[in-house]
């Protein structure tokens, strides 16, 4: 491998390492769960498995870029604020360990290729996510500015993870946006995001204030902002608990996913009660992680179908059974 090669290839893992690609578990399975409830509107419709495999591959692929995108962004934007704050002047920018040029060279190709991803869906007759594909990727790589002059930035960051099961729907079928589960689930990633945001700048009450950035906790003080954060939480999980009650495709399992998310959620408060934010890895990472992982997974079997107690073929359901579909 040459050189030049091999240098770029450094500077990959040191981008990738450096906006935690491995974070985007935080909204992805929001989207693969919203895109199974657009292919599979009803209990007992078939999904067609073969145009689906193609549309998800999309969705997966722009979803990643997205957020590479609004990362990179967001590092950019932030260069200066991070090189004077401690916690952050480690970072890859502000460190000179990336060039700022060559991050928006990359940020600029991730872009290009988001948008080549989203025409993709023309394949399948759908033009919308290619339509949307430069409002969202502004929108979502806008959150940087926010800080500079408003407390409610937590809020607008989590308008920019929630928009993640919405589209994903869209890039399956734009027509059932109407299902009232895509909207408990992106208002669930609303309050979950921002209330989780609010946390986080926690680690950043002294440095902000000397900046003269907005985050909630260096303006209202701590005890608002915290409070403010459980009520945030309070509301995602009654909208967990809302689509799980509601939709007829869900059972048991979800209503039971429910549950644990409000155990964690309240875990999570617990914790930085009792620990602050020297435990932000538990708190903010690996609960927040199980969240996604749990919500995703759980929603995404029982949206399939998978054959229970009843009878052979159906699934039960909270007080009836629904045959199983099935399409080669």
């Amino acid at each position: 491998m040459s050189s030049p090669a091999r240098g770029l290839a450094a500077e990959l893992r040191t981008i990738a390492g450096d906006i935690k690609l491995a974070h985007s578990i935080f909204a992805l399975p929001f989207a693969l769960l919203a895109a199974f409830c657009a292919a599979k509107p009803q209990p007992g419709g078939a999904v067609a498995w073969g145009t689906f495999a193609g549309q998800i591959s999309l969705v997966l692929g722009a979803m990643v870029l997205a957020r590479t995108a609004a990362m990179l962004a967001n590092r950019l934007l932030d260069r200066e604020l991070d090189r004077e704050n401690p916690r952050t002047a480690g970072r890859a920018i502000p460190s000179g360990r990336l060039p700022a040029r060559r991050a928006a060279l990359v940020l600029a190709v991730t872009a290009v290729a988001f948008i080549a991803l989203c025409g993709g869906f023309l394949a399948f007759g759908n033009p919308w996510p290619l339509m949307l594909s430069l409002p969202v990727l502004g929108w979502i790589c806008a959150y940087g500015w926010f800080k500079r002059f408003t407390s409610l930035c937590h809020l607008y960051l989590g308008s920019s993870l929630a928009l993640s099961p919405l589209a994903a729907a869209i890039a399956i079928d734009a027509s059932q946006l109407g299902q009232s589960t895509l909207w408990l689930l992106s208002l669930m990633v609303f309050c979950w995001v921002s209330g989780f945001d609010v946390i986080y700048a926690l680690q950043d009450v002294d440095a902000d204030r000397r900046q003269g950035l907005h985050s909630m906790p260096s303006r209202w003080g701590v005890g608002p902002a915290m409070w403010t954060s459980r009520a945030l939480h309070i509301i995602a999980a009654a909208s967990l608990w809302a689509a799980a009650a509601t939709d007829p495709r869900f059972g048991w399992p979800m209503l039971g996913a429910a549950a644990l998310v409000t155990v964690l959620l309240l875990v999570e408060h617990l914790t930085v009660h009792r620990w602050g934010t020297s435990k932000m890895a538990l708190s903010f990472f690996t609960l927040n992680g199980v969240i996604s992982c749990v919500v995703g997974v759980v929603g995404v079997v029982e949206v399939v179908g998978v054959p229970g107690a009843g009878p052979a073929g159906t699934v039960e359901t909270r007080g009836e059974l629904a045959p199983v579909p099935w399409t080669g």
